[in-house]
């Protein structure tokens, strides 16, 4: 008669502790875009969107009347809608988002930059991986 052997099952999830000794800088940057582009695009809608619901909602209009009110005919020439015009609100929301895309870019890379250089004297940063059964 032959008995087999069995392995005895482990006592629970395994872990390991590792250590994030490097970021690459590029691969930061463009996860860093494409994270602030979906969000430079959020930016422009939520913005179209306000916008479009201030208009709607004779915002624009009630604001000239009470300038109007208070100025008297003095500030009779002063129109809101055509300083917050579809057109300039918009592109400032482009310049905004651009702005944003850029900067964000540009601030994750540096950071991830300047994460490699402490590493060093820091150790990195740990993780703790375990799997689950």
């Amino acid at each position: 008669m032959t008995t087999q052997a069995t392995a005895p099952a482990p006592a629970g999830p395994r872990h390991a502790r590792l250590f994030v000794s490097r970021i690459d800088p590029w691969s930061t940057m463009k996860t860093a875009f494409m994270l602030s582009l979906g969000l430079a695009v959020v930016l422009v809608v939520a913005i179209l969107l306000l916008w479009m619901v201030l208009a709607a909602s004779g915002v624009f209009d009630a604001f000239n009347q009470a300038i109007n009110d208070v100025g008297g005919q003095a500030s009779s020439s002063f129109d809101i809608g055509g300083v917050l015009s579809f057109g300039r609100v918009i592109g400032f929301a482009l310049l905004l988002a651009a702005f944003e895309i850029v900067m964000t870019s540009a601030l994750a890379t540096l950071i991830a930059a300047l994460y490699n250089v402490t590493v060093g004297f820091t150790g990195g940063v740990e993780v703790t991986l375990s799997e689950d059964h």
